[in-house]
Parts: structure tokens; C-alpha cells; sequence
């Protein structure tokens, strides 16, 4: 078996495919890769645009979390995740817009991001990653756990009624959930296939 062959085999998600010799080493990549996710998802989450009338904006956060689960794994995405969102309650200003803490009416949607990134890094482990339509499925219910998470947390937070929440929180920003649901669709499948080269 050639080593691109065994560099895709079944059961790997990409960060497998950096090497690591050693336990040691391979320790060393795993935190090195969760504290990149982490980071990687601090810097989308800066990326922002408002939405009117809705006290969540569009940001890449989202993305860079989906991003990270299925690029990591489950364990070493939850890990990234929940670095992220514990230091972000710990009072470093990386969520949207450069806030932190817990009480911000967005911080269902970082949880919704942890279960989502597990969620995402699991299947990805099994091939989701692999083809377009099956990324395009990947995409689709990260961003579908997210919205199950944020969108009850922003109506109880903010006193909305869950209809009033789904318009706020959900609706605007379908398309830009598409757009990035197409950019995974192009770059996952396509770093699979560079790995096979």
C-alpha cells in the first residue's frame, strides 16, 4: 500500500495526516492543533457584520468551528471549542465583536458550536468530509445544532418568544450559511484529494 493510500484511509480526519512519530509528539501536535482551532475561531468571530433588529450579527466563527470539528475530529474539535469558549467566559474578548463572559444573548450559539464540532468531527472520521454532497450534509446539520442551541438560549436570554427568536437569530443568516456551507464544499473534499496526489 502506497503512503498516500494509508495517509486516507478510512477512519482519519485531516489533522491525522500530520505526522507525529512519537506519543509525546503526537501530544504536542494534538494541543497545538486545539489551541489553533481555538484561536482560528477567536479571529473569524471578529469578522463581523450587524444584522438589524436581530442582537446576533453575522460572523465566521461558525464556519471556523465547523471548520475545526471536521478537520480535527471530535475529541481534539470539543477540546478546541471548549478552550475557546472557556477562555472567552474567562474574559477575553473573542466572541462577536470582541466581547466576553456568558451573558451575552449569542452565547447559546458558542455552545451550539461545541455540540456541533463534536458532532461534525465524529462524522467526519467516517468519510463525511470526503465528497461534495456528503460535505454539503456535514455543513447542513452543524449549522442545523447550532441554530438548536443558540436560538432557545437568545429567546430565553432576551425574553423573546421562540417564534420572534427564529426570526432574529435563524432566518438572517440562511444565505450566509449557504455561502459557507459552498466554500466547505470546494475546500474539504478538494484537501482530501490533494493528500491522495
Amino acid at each position: 500500500m502506497s503512503t498516500a493510500a494509508a495517509s486516507t484511509r478510512p477512519g482519519q480526519v485531516l489533522a491525522d495526516l500530520l505526522p507525529a512519530s512519537t506519543v509525546p509528539r503526537a501530544r504536542l501536535r494534538d494541543a497545538a492543533l486545539v489551541t489553533g482551532g481555538a484561536a482560528l475561531t477567536g479571529l473569524a468571530a471578529q469578522i463581523v457584520l450587524p444584522v438589524p433588529g436581530s442582537p446576533v450579527p453575522v460572523t465566521g466563527q461558525t464556519f471556523a468551528a465547523l471548520l475545526v470539528g471536521t478537520a480535527l475530529g471530535a475529541g481534539r474539535g470539543f477540546a478546541s471549542l471548549a478552550l475557546y469558549a472557556l477562555v472567552g467566559m474567562a474574559g477575553v474578548p473573542w466572541f462577536a465583536e470582541g466581547t466576553s463572559g456568558a451573558s451575552m444573548p449569542s452565547f447559546g450559539y458558542v455552545l451550539g458550536m461545541l455540540l456541533a464540532a463534536t458532532v461534525v468531527g465524529a462524522l467526519a472520521r467516517r468519510g463525511a468530509d470526503r465528497s461534495v454532497l456528503r460535505t454539503a450534509g456535514l455543513m447542513v446539520l452543524g449549522s442545523a445544532l447550532i441554530y438548536a442551541v443558540g436560538v432557545p438560549y437568545l429567546a430565553l436570554s432576551t425574553g423573546m418568544s421562540l417564534t420572534s427568536a427564529v426570526a432574529a437569530g435563524l432566518v438572517p443568516f440562511l444565505i450566509g450559511d449557504a455561502l459557507k456551507a459552498a466554500l466547505a464544499m470546494g475546500t474539504l473534499p478538494l484537501a482530501w484529494r490533494l493528500t491522495r496526489d
